[in-house]
Parts: structure tokens; C-alpha cells; sequence
């Protein structure tokens, strides 16, 4: 079977009105993170499963290791990476980077991911907080069927998989509901232009409850032209807004506040340590603070706010 073709020009990531109904067209839009980099070519992969969709092609490999590693066109970028029988194993550095945002939250009793993916994120999340109600939105319910046979991940109802598109889903939420947001949704080269608007971030920040926290992943400026333009769009839409880059990547972690706070790198930093120490988890997520810190506290002059009626690419 030919895999279904991504017929936008290469590069592109013009932000065009795109009504509810053809939001599903936008090849995976509202479902699952983009790995920077692809998978070394020097590690020894096998074909475990290679399907097509109707969002696209759905590849796993797996390595001498046993890691699996999740796939949507042939030599691709990684969309998730797990090790199926290890919920604590974080294999992309952009995951454990996004963590960071249990330091602005205590005790989240209510997390939403917007992105299924491999169930990664969700996964390690069920795993250090077991009490807490866990909703991760995935748009084709064959990438969720391949999440749940290759990847080690497994509904229950404390961790719910609602199929579905990302930004409807969280329009759908009548009062501010979640202590934590993940916004890990990306198509081929950036995240899809309907979850990146001050309208859809209007409704994230409205089913945030007023000590929750909103954690997007996107790409630099390096990879990512409408990066300044994303950032600004934060800042438009929320009260407080602090930057975490993944060092040696192009990622960048924003971590967005519905109210005002003034936070040091320190201060972060500690809090982090605190968490990562007391849950136990592998990594110091402290030390992941320290190094990719960086405060937002003025909004960036010159960037534009993104909007849904906004008509092309940017000027």
C-alpha cells in the first residue's frame, strides 16, 4: 500500500482558517509529538509493524535493545519512542525537558495530553501519579490500536483514551477542569496551525483550573519560522510564560500560566530537583531546568499574534 502523501510544499507552515470539520485533514493534526531527529542510522533496526491509515503511514521498528520506536513516513523523524515493558523509561529528551511543568503545579489530580502517540508521556505519568485522572486525545484510532499493542500502553479508568481531533476536544470543556496540559501535537514540520491560535489557546487556558499549568512542545527558531510568532501568541493568551530549551536539540518546552508569577531559574530549578527526587524518577529534572531555563518576562516586540483568520504564511 502507498503511504498517503503530504502534498503541502516542503518547508511550509502557513497558519490558513481551517473549519472543525476539515480539521481531521490535516495529516494527523491533534495527535501525537514530533521527535526532532531521526532514528542514528547506525542502530540496527527491525520492521516490527507497517500500516496505512487514513491519517498516513504507521511504521515500529525496533532496535537490538528492545526500544521501539514509532513512525510516520519511511526515514522519517521519530513521533515516540518507548521501551514496552518500562513505564519509566523516557527515551526523547523533550519529554523528560517537559516534566518541567509539574514544578508550577502541586499534586495534579487532572491531566489532559493532547497527542497519544507511542503513549509514552501518559505512560510515565500513570506510573508516578497513579491517582491522577489522565485524558489523552489521539485523532486516529489507529495510531492509539498500535499504542496499546507495540508500545506497552494500556487504557484503565484512571488513563482514558478519547479519539478524537485535539483542538475540539478542548473546546468541548464547559469549565476549567485540568491541572495540567501537554500540547504535544505536531504534523511533518510543525505543530498544526489550528492548535497554535490565540482562539484554541484561549480555550486551553480556559479549561486550566487557576493553579494549573500549560506545557506546549514546538520547534526553535532554527527549525520552526513561525517560532517568535508561537512564543508572542503565549504571551497574548496567558499571564505568565517561561521557556525551557532542550539542550543539544531544537525543541523548546513553553510553559504557560493563567496568572501572574515571577519565577528565577533557581526557583524553578529547585522545585524541579524536589519533584524528581521525591517521585524517585531516573533523571534530575532540576538539573534539565537549570540548563534550558529561560524567562519570558516582556512580550517579544514585532512578532505577530497568531489567529485563526489569519490568511497565509508569515510577513
Amino acid at each position: 500500500m502507498r503511504p498517503i502523501e503530504d502534498r503541502r510544499p516542503a518547508g511550509t507552515a502557513a497558519l490558513v482558517p481551517m473549519p472543525a470539520m476539515n480539521r481531521r485533514r490535516f495529516l494527523r493534526a491533534g495527535l501525537c509529538a514530533c521527535a526532532v531527529l531521526p532514528f542514528p542510522a547506525c542502530a540496527a533496526q527491525t520492521l516490527v509493524y507497517e500500516k496505512d491509515s487514513l491519517f498516513g503511514r504507521i511504521i515500529v521498528r525496533e532496535d537490538t535493545g528492545g526500544l521501539r520506536s514509532l513512525y510516520f513516513e519511511p526515514g522519517g523523524a521519530r513521533q515516540s519512542a518507548a521501551m514496552p515493558g518500562d513505564a519509566e523509561h523516557l527515551e526523547l529528551a523533550y519529554t523528560r525537558y517537559a516534566l518541567a511543568g509539574l514544578a508550577l503545579c502541586d499534586s495534579p489530580r487532572r491531566i489532559l495530553v493532547v497527542g497519544l502517540g507511542g503513549g509514552t508521556l501518559p505512560r510515565f505519568l500513570h506510573w508516578y501519579y497513579p491517582e491522577a485522572m489522565i485524558d489523552a486525545v489521539e485523532i486516529d484510532p489507529e495510531v492509539a490500536d498500535v499504542a496499546k499493542r507495540y508500545f506497552g500502553f494500556r487504557a484503565d479508568p484512571r488513563m482514558r483514551v478519547h479519539i478524537g481531533d485535539g483542538r475540539t476536544f478542548v473546546e468541548s470543556i464547559r469549565r476549567p477542569s485540568y491541572d495540567v496540559i501537554f500540547l504535544d501535537a505536531y504534523g511533518p514540520d510543525s505543530v498544526p496551525p489550528h492548535l497554535s491560535t490565540q482562539e484554541f489557546l484561549q480555550s486551553v487556558r480556559h479549561a486550566l483550573l487557576p493553579g494549573g499549568v500549560a506545557v506546549a512542545n514546538v520547534w526553535r527558531r532554527a527549525r520552526n519560522p513561525l517560532y517568535d510568532a508561537m512564543v508572542r501568541t503565549y504571551e497574548e493568551v496567558f499571564d505568565s510564560l517561561f521557556i525551557v530549551n532542550v539542550e543539544g536539540g531544537v525543541n523548546a518546552i513553553l510553559l504557560a500560566l493563567p496568572r501572574a508569577r515571577r519565577l528565577s531559574r533557581s526557583a524553578l530549578a529547585q522545585r524541579a530537583r524536589q519533584i524528581s527526587a521525591a517521585k524517585r524518577f531516573r533523571f534530575d529534572l532540576g538539573a534539565l531546568v537549570d540548563v534550558g531555563f529561560a524567562d519570558a518576562p516582556q512580550k517579544r516586540a514585532g512578532a505577530r499574534v497568531l489567529r485563526d483568520a489569519d490568511p497565509g504564511p508569515p510577513k
